[in-house]
């Protein structure tokens, strides 16, 4: 397939299906290319007319002059496979597909509409937007290829919808507003090109700074995936998905012929891909406002000064109920406004100006403001006054803004209330380039916006605490145990022949044992002591009476028999009642029920939900959610969100809920469903926990046969064991080499430290300090399916690991290029590390069949030079750009014989 920067960079159009008829598609594609200030030739087929909208017509696609970069077909969807088929002969290779309904044409040879037009593509290198598309702007190119109603303006924002009625909504509210947009495209059906391209390439162009997304659905989990959270960490993304309820899911799937999905298991992609999700159209115009004219948050503290107390109050209280940060004030700030504002001014945060404020008092103050080191964010917000007009106030305000460009810069947002006596004043302040808002509770949801945006991509950020003491992991034991389980029949295990595979990952179960009456029950639980789990069978608690009749030793008999009572009422209908703990129930108070689970979605594979434990259980209501694999850092995440959300009630237990000890478990059971792709789902109820301690008392696992490492379910490509490998030096020393994992942040921190002033320099052409977490976190959290880091790991007597050498390739979305960097500790060289890291780079990237690796040094770095000559790279120096390129073709390379 050709590079999809072809598609948004044409240089000549054909419109298949151009009409004089006014309304038709291919009247309004052509009208808008030739109002446009497109400069390239435009070229219309129809077979009726000699000419469409006045320029020369074609009769049909073997008639055009030349190959065009790109060809619209607006007819109808049964003539699509014929014309796509004509256009693939002539050579054309980017299409846009207006037509809708062509999965409901005819089937030829068993394919569907869908799958003969992609069969043609491929056969011919087509890359497809559409069907069912609205087409695409380019502002910048003067490219109108839609038929939209008004031509997008000029700006810094990407806009991709999967609805052409949103897209045109999306418009018509963005040039009321006077906004622009970098690329305005409609991906429609998405036959082809769909969100995951447009998003590797909006990530790289240096002409968007933020993207939108509106979703109905979609069809590529993993590269999905990969594509946001590889854009979300250099530009900020908002999403929209439709589709929350079971009802829009089954609009979606009529309307663009793609799988909606659980929307709570769509809500955890997102912000694992470090994604801000809004719910309504009215919220994505917010964060439109903000994105297009606000820089990225330095902060979370918001002050507010308004001339009017009641809509101060209003955003704080907002605010607040948001989980957001009032700025305080400095002493010598609150000095300065107390000599320029009444003697009854609140002296504090948000800073009420009083009803008389002139537009001079407003400027004033708001300029002492702006001077503050505790203010992230400023929010303006201004009542209708009689002592002067919206429009002055404003111009006092964009005048005080504009005087302060200097020191440290503080986002603005404003809230210009009313309407009549605001709207001028709105405009003249948007056009200034200042987000403005008619309510103040939007303009504090935006600020939310950014501030949520911000803590999902820190939270990401976040290091894992490192488990090795814990980490208990046997993957090939793991698939025998369960290939085996299979082989005998049981595809469906309990705790007793699941606790094998638990135990494996260090996961503390107790034996499950089946007793007929009460007295059975007592004597058990007396002679194998506590804590015991045991499964009564449901004659045996028929009636209150036999419940009254446990005679047990324990603290607390009454507690015994309510909890047994209410687990006798809530599963009547159960052939047994499960989970009854003698020793929870003798101290209740002093434990927590939770329930882990692991389900298949339909779109993004397995899924990881835990809440409260219990007999009924709404996933999309009672869950916490999020995708596999997680290590500690996002296991506490999700805990954590959990309990905001009051998935999870911390305080039921007399003792604090001990999340890190939940976090580990979690990890080590994320770990067990990674390793072992048998298991088709799973189900924990209960997990109690109890100090530190994590026990389950109940599983039910389903397991499935598997004849791979199950490794493409997953959304996101796991930490690659596989590739681990050991290896000795020349001094003896073994060393693993193994892919990069976030657990070695501090490690290479102190790797970095290690460096010598010239090595450092020969890594990064030039002077480079202490890198921050941020930075670091970006070198060891990385996307297994677009980069690879293998290091070079020693673990020295005191059990202490160090890094020795890393090397680092990142390719390309299209895998046709990576680009390589390798760096060995100074007092390391002469080792044979540096070769070894490298050949383990080159073979790695040749068995992901990417076609060509790279990488630049500087002259004098003739190690490196010397190396690369050795493993077969093609060495060439730069003297006027002062460096040496070093290229490798990987699908022809042999390694080198040694001399």
């Amino acid at each position: 397939m050709n590079p999809i920067n072809r598609f948004f960079n044409p240089k000549s159009i054909a419109v298949i299906g151009a009409s004089n008829s006014v309304h038709r598609a291919g009247n309004l594609i052509m009208r808008n290319l030739l109002q446009g200030s497109f400069s390239g030739p435009i070229m219309p087929v129809n077979s009726k007319h000699q000419s469409i909208c006045g320029v020369l017509a074609y009769k049909n696609v073997a008639q055009l002059p030349q190959v065009p970069d790109l060809a619209i077909i607006a007819i109808n969807a049964r003539y699509c496979v014929k014309v796509l088929t004509e256009l693939g002969e002539l050579g054309c290779q980017q299409v846009i597909l207006l037509a809708a309904g062509i999965v409901q044409l005819p089937e030829i040879d068993d394919l569907s509409g869908n799958e003969q037009l992609k069969s043609i593509a491929k056969q011919y290198g087509i890359r497809i937007l559409g069907g069912s598309s609205l087409g695409m702007q380019i502002p910048h190119l003067g490219l109108n290829a839609s038929f939209a109603h008004q031509q997008a303006q000029n700006g810094k924002i990407a806009f991709i919808s999967q609805s052409s009625s949103v897209a045109t909504t999306v418009l018509d509210w963005a040039n009321h507003k006077n906004m622009g947009f970098s690329y305005f495209v409609s991906v429609g059906e998405t036959i082809d090109l769909s969100f995951n391209e447009i998003l590797d390439f909006l990530s790289r162009d240096s002409k968007t700074q933020a993207i939108l997304l509106y979703i109905d659905g979609i069809k590529d989990h993993r590269h999905f995936m990969s594509a946001a959270r590889t854009a979300a960490r250099s530009k900020p993304i908002i999403v929209i998905k439709s589709g929350s309820t079971s009802e829009g899911a089954i609009s979606v799937s009529h309307h663009t012929g793609v799988m909606a999905g659980c929307d709570a298991v769509y809500d955890a992609a997102f912000r694992r891909a470090g994604m801000l999700r809004v719910n309504h159209l009215r919220e994505l115009f917010a964060a439109f406002e903000t994105l297009a004219h606000t820089k990225p948050l330095s902060g979370e503290r918001l002050a507010i000064v308004t001339n009017g107390g009641a809509p101060g109050i209003m955003a704080v209280d907002t605010l607040i109920s948001r989980g957001g940060k009032l700025a305080a004030l400095e002493s010598d700030i609150i000095e300065r406004l107390s000599t320029l504002l009444p003697n009854h001014w609140s002296k504090a945060n948000p800073v009420d100006i009083a009803g008389d404020a002139s537009p001079e008092r407003f400027a004033k103050t708001l300029s002492i403001l702006l001077d503050s080191k505790e203010i992230d964010t400023l929010l303006v917000i201004h009542s209708p006054s009689a002592v002067a007009s919206g429009e002055e106030f404003a111009q006092a305000i964009i005048k005080s803004i504009n005087q302060h460009a200097r020191g440290r810069q503080i986002n603005i947002l404003t809230n210009w209330m009313g309407e009549g006596s605001a709207h001028q004043a709105r405009k003249m302040i948007r056009k200034s380039g200042i987000p403005t808002f008619r309510t103040p509770d939007g303009a504090v949801g935006a600020f939310m916006h950014m501030v949520e945006y911000r803590r999902n991509q820190r939270l990401l950020q976040e290091t894992p605490k490192s488990i090795s003491r814990h980490y208990q992991t046997a993957p090939d034991e793991a698939r025998r145990i369960a290939q085996e389980l299979i082989n005998s029949g049981h595809n469906v295990i309990d705790l007793n022949k699941a606790a094998p595979l638990l135990n494996l990952y260090g996961l503390n179960s107790l034996a499950t044992h089946h007793v007929d009456s009460p007295e059975q029950a007592a004597t058990l639980a007396t002679k194998i002591g506590y804590p015991v789990a045991l499964k009564l069978s449901a004659p045996a608690l028929t009636h209150k009476a036999s419940i009254d009749g446990i005679k047990l030793n324990l603290m607390n008999e009454e507690a015994v028999k309510l909890h047994a009572q209410t687990m006798l009422e809530a599963q009547s209908d159960n052939e047994y009642i499960d989970g009854l703990n003698l020793q929870q129930m003798a101290n209740t108070a002093g434990t927590q029920e939770l329930r882990f689970a692991m389900h298949n979605d339909a779109i993004f594979g397995p899924v990881l939900y835990i809440g409260e434990g219990g007999t009924s259980w709404d996933l999309t209501q009672d869950a916490a959610v999020a995708l596999p694999p997680l290590n500690t850092a996002l296991a506490r995440y999700l805990i954590i969100g959990a309990i905001k959300s009051g998935k999870i009630k911390a305080h039921r237990a007399l003792t604090e809920l001990d999340i890190n000890a939940l976090s580990i478990t979690i990890t080590q059971l994320s770990y067990l469903i990674i390793d072992c792709p048998e298991i088709a789902s799973l189900d924990i109820n209960p997990l109690l926990m109890q100090d530190d301690n994590a026990t389950i008392l109940d599983v039910n696992i389903q397991l499935k046969s598997c004849d791979n490492d199950g490794i493409q379910r997953l959304a996101i490509r796991p930490y690659p064991r596989e590739l681990e490998e050991l290896i000795t030096l020349k001094d003896g020393r073994e060393v693993l080499l193994r892919p990069i994992k976030a657990e070695d942040e501090q490690s290479h921190f102190e790797f970095n430290d290690s460096l010598s002033k010239e090595d450092r320099y020969k890594r990064f052409f030039g002077e480079v300090g202490q890198l921050s977490h941020e930075q670091m976190a970006k070198m060891t959290q990385i996307d297994f399916d677009r980069e690879m880091a293998f290091i070079a790991s020693y673990r020295d007597e005191n059990e202490k690991f160090h890094t020795l050498g890393v090397v680092r390739a990142i390719t390309d979305a299209e895998n046709q290029e990576t680009e390589f960097a390798v760096v060995i500790r100074g007092d390391i060289q002469g080792q044979g590390l540096g070769k070894l890291l490298m050949l383990k780079m080159i073979n790695y990237c040749k068995q992901r069949h990417t076609h060509m690796m790279t990488g630049l040094t500087l002259p004098q770095n003739a190690g490196m030079i010397n190396l690369s000559r050795k493993l077969g790279f093609n060495v060439k120096f730069d003297i006027e750009e002062g460096w040496v390129d070093m290229r490798l073709d990987l699908q022809t390379y042999q390694l080198p014989l040694e001399k």
